[in-house]
């Protein structure tokens, strides 16, 4: 019987999941709906649940999630569970803390440290996981820098710095090798970059919108499956904001123009949707996908939260953005957009944009790269250990950056 490795990828809005070969191969990928977005989209919502009381069942949904990813896994690459030689996962601190059931009081109030820091192996019965192997769980670093920000850094390997890292998702994880120096912080980005929180929001799924382009006076839009439009994933928000800006649909603070201020025939795809301006991307019978006002704020928020916690790393670490070497970004957009429309919606540092790479599934990759090297457990150790967490949660600094990235300048 071949042996596989489970690698896992634990985000607080999808499981992720692939079936490895010793060497590296991967047989099976799946993802899945975190189970415990019952109790909230984002991590303090849960957190704040567990605190309440509601700890062992945000346990629960998120080892049911695991179990039935793993089975799906096993059963796409027609695999016996037995096979399964390793497995190991990585999260955020807060989803992290809740599988082991760790006190989520910690991670709530300040400092927002954990007196935890993972980075071992984990008995999968006592967690109520169908593993045949134990679980490794990724090292955590610090306040809301989690094992999933570890894991994607290790599965970059060696970049030459100064280089910065995006994991963009719900919580929005940063890094900054200067060359002699880590620097890592986080951001509360929300659930907006993942489809959520957005009213015609889903994820990367059939009949999700990834993209959008001009031609002409018209939107090309770019649907996942190459069926009707249902909704707009997270790709999809950001290059619908982006051509919106292009066409002066949408002005630089944000806003949505009235139809009688555009002057040519993008105009119409502008409608009242209720109570407020929207951008009607697509419509048939059975519906129409709109991009509200609302949304676009949604969308403000969270780029700007990352575009001011680039800021201030940058800014803590005496660097400026000209002299970044490399960027790259993996989390929620995967490979799903372009530089170009990072550098309109105003995310990244203007200067930076022509060297940006996109990492599909770093977290996943990095997971598997601990899975099938020897020395893979003090590599990852070693690695946790060299990053500095600069924390920006009530910092003025930070509010006034995020302040100033809101708008599309």
């Amino acid at each position: 019987m071949e042996q596989r490795f489970l690698a896992l990828d634990l985000g607080t809005t999808t499981l992720a999941g692939a079936l490895l070969t010793p060497d590296g191969e991967v047989v099976a990928q799946a993802f899945l709906p975190n189970p415990q977005v019952r109790a909230g989209t984002d991590v303090l919502t849960r957190l704040q649940a567990a605190a309440k009381g509601r700890g062992e069942e945000l346990r629960r949904l998120l080892t049911e999630g695991i179990n039935e990813l793993t089975a799906r896994l096993l059963a796409s690459a027609k695999t016996p569970p037995q096979a399964v030689a390793a497995a190991a996962a990585a999260g955020n601190s807060a989803v992290s803390a809740l599988l082991c059931g760790k006190p989520a009081k910690e991670l709530l109030l300040p400092p927002h440290r954990l007196s935890w820091r993972a980075g071992e192996e984990l008995d999968p019965p006592s967690l109520g996981l169908e593993l045949p192997v134990p679980l490794y769980l990724f090292p955590l670093v610090g306040g809301f820098v989690g094992g999933d920000l570890v894991a994607f850094l290790y599965g970059a390997g060696q970049v030459p710095g100064p280089a910065l890292y995006l994991d963009i998702g719900t919580n929005a994880e940063i890094a900054l090798d200067t060359g002699e120096r880590w620097w890592v912080t986080s951001a509360a980005a929300g659930p907006a970059f993942e489809g959520g929180n957005i009213s015609c929001g889903m994820a990367a799924a059939e009949g999700a919108i990834e993209g959008v382009k001009i031609e002409g006076d018209r939107l090309r839009l770019e649907v996942i499956g190459r069926g009707a439009a249902r909704g707009l994933c997270g790709s999809g928000l950001a290059e619908a904001v982006a051509a919106g800006l292009e066409g002066k649909l949408i002005d630089l603070a944000g806003a949505i123009r009235p139809q009688r201020d555009i002057a040519d025939n993008l105009a119409r795809y502008v409608v009242e949707a209720g109570a407020e301006r929207g951008i009607r991307l697509y419509r048939d019978a059975s519906g129409e996908v709109v991009l509200s006002q609302s949304d676009i704020r949604q969308f403000q928020l969270a780029k700007g939260a990352v575009r001011a916690a680039i800021a201030c790393l940058l800014e803590r670490a005496g660097q400026k953005p000209e002299a970044l070497r490399q960027v790259l970004v993996s989390g929620a957009f995967g490979l799903a957009i372009t530089p170009e429309t990072l550098k309109k919606v105003a995310m990244l540092p203007e200067k930076v944009v022509d060297r940006v790479g996109f990492v599909p599934q770093g977290v996943l990759q990095g997971v598997g790269r601990f899975l099938t090297r020897p020395q893979g457990w003090q590599e990852v150790a070693q690695l946790a250990v060299a990053l500095t967490v600069y924390p920006l949660s009530g910092t003025p600094s930070f509010e006034q950056a995020f302040l100033r990235a809101l708008d599309f300048r």
